[in-house]
């Protein structure tokens, strides 16, 4: 069974993660690794020093899941970023960036009770 986006291809089947009740949320690519570590911590009581080899296969194997999707969320990020600087250099800004004029400026004045408003 082929996972989308994952180069890593489903070795476990269902029945057997079910069998060796793995959770759902470890139901990925590496856990027909986890099956063997979890056999392994049962049969040596949870001693972290026993199922060292079958830890760090794991591990190694999810820290490659990770760094996998990182780089696949990258590229989608760059192309993003991409489209998105394309769209923006196809705009023509309203005012230049280097006119140093005087856009616009208003004065109120106070003349015999009434605010007059006066432009430039």
């Amino acid at each position: 069974m082929e996972v989308l986006g994952s180069s890593k291809p489903m070795i476990a089947t269902q029945e057997e993660m079910v069998e060796a009740r793995v959770p759902i949320p470890y139901r990925d690519q590496c856990a027909h690794l986890l099956i063997p570590l979890n056999k392994c911590r049962h049969a040596e009581f949870f001693l972290p020093w026993k199922c060292e080899n079958e830890r760090h296969v794991y591990e190694k194997c999810e820290y490659e899941l990770v760094m996998e999707r990182m780089l696949q969320m990258q590229k989608i990020r760059e192309a993003e970023a991409k489209l998105k600087q394309s769209h923006k250099q196809g705009t023509i800004p309203l005012i230049p960036k280097d006119c140093k004029c005087l856009v616009s400026v208003s004065v109120s004045v106070l003349v015999s009770g009434f605010f007059i408003v006066l432009e430039y």
